[in-house]
């Protein structure tokens, strides 16, 4: 039976592919993958020879009618993202959304996240959090973080490292300087970094050592 199958791929550490994932790309009739070049590695690393067209946010708009015909059709599709899980901050929502009102059947595998080992590694309550993913770039981005720091709960952010030190020191104005957050860096890769501390303390640090690779921030409750 066709359908669409949601794929979650390493966010670093190629070990982290599970047996299942690897059988989903290789059955299914398609793969759309983020980027092509970036997936194309994973590909050949597996072995796996399905093949793979480009599905990502600048082109998903145009692409979602056409992918869900094909499934209606009889074609299998595997959606993976650069990293992690498709629809978490990546493309895929728009395409599941479709599916959904079309009744197509959706399989969604478990697998890799950059939020989940970073919220359970801050030592930051994690019995309720709330997940902001990326903040603004200019309109809306201080009034969702007037929104954070009036949560009674954890909350978790996707930084750039183009950003983060400029999200941290915007963050004091909202959490005050001695807020406590923890920065969790290069998740599963050979330069994994985990710190905690106050906003002022993590921004001191990122502007005396130029950030590199991508960021969760977990910010405590006020």
């Amino acid at each position: 039976m066709s359908r669409l199958i949601l794929v979650p791929t390493p966010i670093g550490n190629l070990q982290d592919m599970t047996f299942r994932a690897v059988e989903a790309l290789k059955m299914a009739d398609l793969i759309l993958a983020e980027d092509t070049r970036t997936s194309g590695k994973l590909l050949k690393h597996f072995e796996i020879e399905t093949p793979s067209t480009s599905f990502h946010a600048h082109n998903e708009h145009q692409k979602v009618v056409h992918f869900a015909n094909e499934i209606e059709g009889g074609v299998t599709i595997a959606l993976i993202s650069d990293a992690g899980t498709p629809g978490i901050s990546d493309p895929g929502f728009l395409l599941v959304r479709e599916c959904v009102n079309r009744k197509i059947k959706i399989e969604a595998l478990p697998g890799p996240t950059a939020f989940v080992p970073a919220l359970v590694v801050s030592g930051l309550p994690c019995d309720k959090f709330y997940f902001e993913g990326f903040l603004p770039h200019k309109k809306g981005r201080h009034s969702r973080m007037d929104f954070l720091s009036r949560l009674p709960c954890t909350s978790v952010l996707y930084e750039s490292p183009h950003r983060i030190v400029k999200t941290l020191n915007q963050l004091q104005e909202y959490f005050g300087t001695d807020h406590e957050a923890c920065v969790a860096r290069e998740l599963t890769k050979l330069h994994e970094e985990v710190m905690n501390g106050t906003l002022a303390e993590l921004k001191a640090h990122f502007e005396l050592n130029p950030p590199k690779g991508e960021f969760v921030l977990v910010l405590a409750a006020r």
